[in-house]
C-alpha cells in the first residue's frame, strides 16, 4: 500500500515538473523583461519548496508511526533482570534465555569479536527490539515480554558466512506456570 502511494506521490511530481518545464520553455521562446519573469518565477519555486516540505514531513510522520520502537520497552527499573549478552561468529552467547511474562527484562548486549546487530523477534517474527551489539562497548536493551512464547535473537548486521546462522531461541513461559 505504502509503496503504491509513493509511487503515485511520485508520478504526480515529476508531472508537476515537466508541467513547470513546459512552461518555462513556452515562456522563453518570448521576449519579455527579465525581472518580472524572475519574481513570478520565485514565487512558483517557493510555493512548489513548502508544498514538497509539507509532503515529505507527512510521509515521515507516517513512516515513523509504524516503527517497532513504542510501549512495549519497560522503563529503568532496579527490579530488572539482567541478561548478558555477548554475539560472536555465529552465535549468541546468554546469561539466560528463560523469561516470565511481566517480568522487566535488561538485555546488556556486547560482541567478543565483529559488529553484530542484536533483532529480538516476537513468536510471530515481528521486531520487538534491537541494538548493536559492538567490541569492547555494551548497548542496553530493556523490555517487559507481555506474551508467552518462544522468541528468536537474529544478527541484523552481516558478519560473514555463517550470519544466517546465528539464531538464539529463548523461552518466555506464562506468569505461574507452564
Amino acid at each position: 500500500m505504502y509503496q503504491s502511494i509513493a509511487w503515485y506521490a511520485t508520478l504526480f511530481f515529476v508531472f508537476l515538473i515537466a508541467l513547470a518545464f513546459s512552461f518555462v520553455y513556452g515562456e522563453s521562446r518570448k521576449q519579455r523583461e527579465y525581472g518580472p519573469i524572475q519574481e513570478k518565477g520565485y514565487k512558483i519555486r517557493k510555493f512548489y519548496f513548502l508544498a514538497l516540505v509539507a509532503v515529505m514531513g507527512f510521509a515521515t510522520a507516517l513512516s515513523l508511526s509504524k516503527l517497532p520502537y513504542h510501549a512495549q520497552h519497560a522503563k529503568a527499573d532496579t527490579k530488572s533482570k539482567i541478561v548478558d549478552v555477548a554475539g560472536m561468529q555465529f552465535s549468541w552467547e546468554l546469561s539466560d534465555d528463560h523469561f516470565v511474562v511481566g517480568e522487566p527484562v535488561q538485555f546488556r548486549v556486547t560482541s567478543k569479536d565483529v559488529t553484530h546487530g542484536f533483532g529480538l523477534y516476537d513468536p510471530n517474527m515481528q521486531l520487538i527490539a534491537q541494538t548493536q551489539a559492538m567490541p569492547e562497548y555494551t548497548n542496553v536493551v530493556e523490555i517487559t515480554f507481555t506474551k508467552p512464547g518462544t522468541y528468536k535473537i537474529l544478527c541484523l548486521e552481516y558478519c560473514s558466512t555463517g550470519h544466517h546462522v546465528m539464531i538464539k531461541d529463548i523461552v518466555v513461559k506464562p506468569k505461574g506456570g507452564n
